[in-house]
């Protein structure tokens, strides 16, 4: 058995309002209409106790049995009525084990700059287009950017106050796939307000996978831009490993070179001192 919806909820309370409201109705209209045509002026005058007398407050008759009998059962009729009431705003608060948290999916709200900024599970994100799958349950977390506003959507029965450093959590049922709903924001925000709208696009399975995947942050680049800045890494580790081989071998070359005059400048010395002891 499928799980009512807030929309299910909603319109049984309703009416069950209006059937009340209505049965209430017509019993006073037409009781009225009985004692206006009953003790009508210029009627049977008659002996009647629970004649209304002008200037005195009605007895209720027999001793006031039928202003007790109406008092109590209007009494047993509100009671009840608020009492189932609460009952069935405290399964749109909380639905419970009627829907399981395996078969819902989550979305992250936040509005901010007259627009509606979403994040799903695995990281993908949307603006002003909330896109989910058909006939699933979807909790909402709702918070603010930058000043009050109110998460809306009229035809689902949603609505979450969107405050900065709080957060609303709520739920609504998705329909059939093509539906779309209209967000508004439900508290005036400033000058934008009317201009912060946005969509749910419900879709098939299939298509939200797809969603998904296409949204979803790429680990794949960011893990080849490490490996790039590695190589990078290697290959200045390399370059700067070339360049002091490089100054090894000039230094090298350089002593060689100085021991070559060296070399050099004993030889001369020694001719000079052979050509004086000659």
């Amino acid at each position: 058995m499928q799980a009512q919806t807030r929309v299910d909820v909603f319109e049984q309370i309703f009416l069950v309002f209006l059937g009340l409201g209505t049965l209430v109705g017509v019993v006073v209209i037409a009781y009225t209409l009985y004692n206006a045509y009953k003790y009508r002026d210029g009627g049977d005058e008659t002996s009647d106790k629970a004649r209304p007398t002008l200037g005195e407050l009605p007895t209720g008759g027999e001793g006031g049995k039928k202003l007790f009998l109406s008092f109590g059962l209007s009494a047993i009729i509100v009671i009840s009525l608020i009492i189932w009431t609460y009952g069935m705003l405290l399964y749109v608060e909380d639905p419970g084990d009627e829907i399981p948290d395996e078969e819902a999916i989550e979305v992250d709200v936040v509005g901010d700059g007259f627009a509606w900024f979403f994040e799903y599970e695995n990281g993908a994100e949307s603006t002003n287009t909330m896109t989910v799958p058909e006939d699933t349950a979807v909790w909402v977390n709702v918070t603010g950017g930058d000043v009050w506003h109110s998460f809306g959507i009229t035809d689902l029965r949603v609505k979450a106050d969107a405050i900065p450093g709080e957060t609303d959590r709520t739920w609504f049922m998705t329909g059939e796939a093509g539906d779309t709903h209209e967000i508004e924001c439900f508290e005036l925000c400033g000058d934008g307000h009317t201009q912060m709208v946005g969509t749910v696009d419900v879709v098939s399975e299939e298509e939200y996978e797809e969603f998904l995947e296409e949204e979803a942050p790429d680990d794949d680049e960011n893990g080849d831009d490490e490996e790039a800045d590695d190589e990078n890494g290697d290959e200045n580790g390399d370059d700067e490993t070339d360049e002091e081989n490089g100054d090894d071998e000039e230094n090298g070359d350089d002593e060689e070179n100085g021991d070559d005059e060296e070399n050099g400048d004993d030889e001369e010395a020694d001719d000079t001192e052979d050509g004086g002891d000659d």
